[in-house]
């Protein structure tokens, strides 16, 4: 017996007793809530995650050469300005205590701002100027002395391997007028230019004798694609230049020599314009994608801005700086710009099917407790008690599971802000608790004893919600109408174009698919009772009684179905849009995969390919037809105004390869030499230009190898795989003399063709292109890819949300379709009768939802295609070979979401017939049950 102490109040174990109560539906909202948690803790970090890899791997394909922020200046008062300082001065300026010096502060002032790599970043003196060296011995392939640089870089030793002889010094205090200096050179250097150990180059002087460089070793680069080498190529490897202007088109070598740091006073005595130097390595590593504006920033003013201003306090008052680090980053914040509403249309989609899934949940739980909850008030519970009570018992299971998910992202998923994915874990909390007492609130704000029925037939919604619906309308019809004007007004740039990356049509794309789908939903529920009544009357003349009480029973559903229908709705509508996406860019990439190559793999040569090699390469694994082709491509019409390639085919082949790779297909017969000769001109098939410009009259076309064939053009193609980029004339090469009707190109068609086997046989001087590694260039990229995943990702999520929101819908009624079904038993109804009542009573709903969504993605996806350019999102390459790639609907992403919610419906209610039927009606039917 418990005892209670006078004076005070027994405390309630409220939520300890409602989870003992209810275990099962604490596990159940704890995963739910731990599972969205864990999705919307894992967004932003995955797309923290694509977006770093993506800067850093348009870092590194534009190359050091143009990421580095290059600084450089002239010694004070050269080039005849006076400085005060003289000859001893300028000296100063060059030594490599100076440089040090000034290279520390300048990084020291860009690393607040540009994360920078110090062992990639440099510092030294150069010439500017290529100076002639005319000792014989070096290698002159036109007969002209190679111009070599003298660089003074600092670190050569931390930076290179010796390969032979010793590194370069100084070997006292050099100054303009010393006569002799050290030098290292690269081994590509020493190899292409014929420079040894020892060997003595003369370079000529400024108002002196030539200065003598002796090579004392020969050095490799520890890491060659680093900006230490690679920002000024020549360092590492020779090149060959052209002669300006000549007509011979002579060449020369240029190259470095690389001296010691305290010999770079000795370029004061040359005639190369000698200026100091300072190259800042950005640090790829330390690099994010969300700090792209203030990288941008960074950039902008260490070129021409604060930062700049204290370079030049800490090097020379001339200090100038260059960089295409700015074209990079510009270059890949118009590629984000471009994926970011894309992306965010299936991120808005999902974020709003899981929130309504969330206060479904927290609907269903009032929905059960209704009971119990009226008693409570009946019996004076306040509104903010009852509230409080249910705030209590939801947050001890959902705010320990929502902690859950961003501790399971960070250790799955690495990003660079956590604190992003701990917030949006908290929206999922507080979602969740607030879930269960705002709706108990709103069903109980007045004192009932019994609930008041909201059938859908009969339920008259009330003026606020009339208010709220037709604003959530006005909303949506005014969005989209906004995006229609924008898409008119702009032509074929749509949101995100580079132009135009932070337009608020952006914002637009993203919401458009979430708020077509409410004011869809919100329709149909005004819609729905009416055709249902008029089902309803017609059935109740049928002798059947399964008919008309499954419509009966559909009349008499909840009248509360908006959020239902709104969750299956934009779910369905996001899964539409994001398949015609990815097909579309799909599609988009096969499209230009088979216009570069024009086959399933080509192999190629600007020569004849030797006699036999078609045979061979048809024994590929992988090939199972060949096509040989023979391209003129300088052959010129009569009047020869242009220039338009003749491609040599066999008809029968070729027009079999125009229909597989659906460029342009023809008829075989057409296109047949049929014995032409020049009396009897060849039929042709050309491109529309080359159509307009001869007409259909015979006309002569003079080949490279100087003879002539007359044709007809008697087709007209827009594409053919030959040539698929280029205007063109297609004839049957039986017709073509014996020297141009040779294939230069073998046009390959197969199931996967082995590259690696196909250059192999091809041999050199030829080459192979195929269609899978033309595909995989336009998908190699991380932010692309990345994007593509978060967003089949989200569609998927969407999708999972929109089948337990179904799976929520029907657990709702569940009970009192059981405890009908029971009754209906007891009165003679079948098994069949009954797996027939449920499915039909069930599929007014599921057949609204399947029928409003096929209508609203479809609509969805018309209204948005014209602002919609996929270009971007699915190529690589600009401009496109396929043109712009529009958004397009996709038939299995409209059908199959749609057909898989009535199938879901229709299982769901045969199984509850099955194990209500196999339980027995006894539990049913107790007394006292209140169903």
């Amino acid at each position: 017996m418990t005892v209670r102490t006078p004076g005070r109040r027994a405390a309630a174990p409220w939520v300890r007793t409602r989870l003992r109560t209810a275990p099962g539906a604490a596990a159940a909202l704890a995963l739910l809530v731990a599972v969205t948690s864990f999705l919307a803790a894992a967004l932003p970090l995955a797309i923290d995650r694509y977006d770093d890899a993506g800067l850093r791997r348009a870092l590194e394909t534009a190359g050091p050469d143009r990421t580095t922020v290059r600084l450089f200046a002239p010694p004070a008062g050269f080039a005849g300005e006076p400085d005060g300082q003289g000859a001893d001065g300028r000296e100063g300026d060059l030594r490599p205590d100076a440089m040090r010096d000034s290279h520390a502060a300048i990084l020291a002032a860009a690393g607040r701002s540009l994360p920078l790599d110090p062992e990639q970043s440099s510092h030294g003196v150069r010439t500017t100027t290529g100076l002639p060296v005319p000792d014989p011995w070096l290698s002159r392939p036109d007969g002209l002395p190679p111009r070599l640089s003298l660089v003074a870089q600092d670190g050569l030793a931390g930076h290179a391997r010796l390969r032979a002889g010793r590194l370069p010094g100084a070997g006292g205090a050099v100054t303009a007028a010393t006569g002799t200096v050290e030098a290292a050179v690269s081994a590509e250097t020493a190899r292409k230019l014929g420079i040894g150990v020892g060997s003595v180059l003369h370079v000529p002087g400024l108002e002196r004798a030539p200065l003598a460089v002796r090579v004392t070793g020969v050095v490799d680069p520890r890491a060659p694609r680093g900006a230490y080498w690679s920002t000024d190529p020549l360092l590492g490897s020779p090149g060959l230049v052209t002669v300006p202007g000549d007509p011979e088109r002579r060449q020369y070598w240029t190259g470095a020599l690389l001296l010691a740091p305290d010999a770079a006073p000795a370029l004061l005595g040359t005639p190369g314009v000698p200026e100091r130097y300072w190259h800042l390595a950005p640090d790829v590593s330390a690099l994010h994608g969300h700090d792209l504006p203030r990288l941008t920033s960074a950039v902008a003013s260490l070129v021409s801005g604060p930062l700049l201003r204290q370079a030049r306090t800490a090097a020379s008052p001339d200090t100038e700086a260059d960089t295409s680090l700015d074209g990079v980053l510009a270059d890949h914040a118009r590629l984000r710009a471009a994926l970011g509403p894309l992306v965010a249309v299936a991120v808005l989609g999902t974020g709003t099917v899981a929130a309504a899934v969330l206060l479904m949940a927290g609907g269903l739980a009032a929905d059960r407790r209704r009971a119990e909850l009226t008693l409570l008030r009946a019996r004076g519970a306040s509104l903010r008690g009852l509230a409080g009570r249910l705030l209590g018992e939801t947050a001890v299971v959902a705010v320990p599971a929502a902690a859950l998910g961003p501790a399971a992202a960070l250790l799955t998923v690495r990003g660079a802000r956590p604190a992003h994915s701990v917030a949006a874990a908290g929206v999922v909390a507080l979602l969740a608790c607030a879930a269960l007492p705002l709706r108990a609130v709103a069903a109980h704000r007045a004192v009932r004893v019994h609930a008041v029925r909201e059938d859908v037939v009969s339920a008259r919604p009330s003026r606020r919600r009339t208010v709220a619906e037709l604003t959530l309308l006005t909303l949506a019809v005014g969005a989209v109408v906004a995006l229609r004007v924008r898409g008119v007004a702009d032509g074929t740039r749509g949101p995100g174009a580079p132009d135009d990356p932070g337009a608020s049509g952006d914002h637009l794309v993203s919401l458009a698919p979430v708020l077509v789908g409410m004011a869809a939903a919100l329709v149909l529920v005004r819609l729905y009772p009416l055709p249902l009544r008029g089902l309803a009357r017609a059935a109740g003349r049928l002798r059947g009684v399964v008919g008309p009480l499954s419509l009966a029973r559909a009349g008499r559903a909840s009248g509360s179905a908006v959020l239902p229908l709104t969750v299956l709705l934009t779910a369905l509508t996001t899964a539409a849009f994001g398949g015609s996406v990815l097909s579309g860019v799909a599609d988009a990439r096969d499209r230009a995969a088979v216009l570069a190559v024009g086959a399933d793999a080509r192999v190629t040569s600007l020569r004849a390919l030797p006699d036999g090699l078609a045979d061979r390469v048809r024994r590929v694994p992988g090939v199972r037809a060949v096509t040989p082709v023979g391209i003129v491509y300088d052959a010129q019409p009569e009047d020869g105004r242009m220039t338009v390639p003749v491609a040599g085919v066999d008809p029968s082949g070729y027009a079999a390869l125009a229909r597989h790779t659906d460029l342009g297909a023809f008829d075989r017969d057409a296109l047949g030499a049929d014995g032409a000769s020049g009396a009897k001109p060849l039929p042709a098939l050309a491109s529309p230009v080359v159509a307009d410009h001869y007409g259909t009259r015979p006309f002569a076309v003079r080949l490279d190898d100087g003879a002539f064939v007359t044709v007809r053009i008697v087709l007209v193609r827009e594409r053919t795989p030959a040539l698929a980029d280029q205007e063109f004339l297609v004839v049957d090469r039986s017709g073509l003399p014996a020297g141009s009707a040779r294939p230069t190109s073998l046009l390959v068609t197969g199931d996967h063709p082995d590259a690696a086997v196909l250059r192999e046989v091809a041999g050199g001087g030829t080459r192979v292109r195929v269609r899978a590694e033309e595909l995989a260039a336009h998908v190699d990229s991380p932010l692309r890819s990345g994007a593509e995943r978060v967003y089949a990702a989200a569609v998927a999520a969407g999708a999972g949300y929109a089948v337990l929101a179904l799976l929520l819908t029907l657990l709702r009624a569940a009970p009192e379709r059981a405890a009908l079904l029971a009754r209906l038993r007891t009165l003679g109804l079948t098994r069949a009768q009954g797996r027939r009542l449920l499915v039909l009573e069930s599929l007014p709903q599921a057949l609204l939802a399947a029928a409003g969504g096929v209508l609203t993605a479809w609509a969805t996806v018309r209204l948005l295609s014209p602002g919609v350019d996929l270009t971007t999102v699915a190529l690589s390459a600009s401009p496109s070979p396929a043109g712009r790639v529009a958004l397009r609907t996709d038939p299995v992403s409209l059908l199959v979401p749609a057909l898989a919610v009535v199938a879901l419906t229709v299982g769901v209610a045969v199984a509850q017939a099955w194990w209500t039927g196999r339980r027995g009606s006894v539990r049913e039917l107790r007394a006292g049950d209140d169903r």
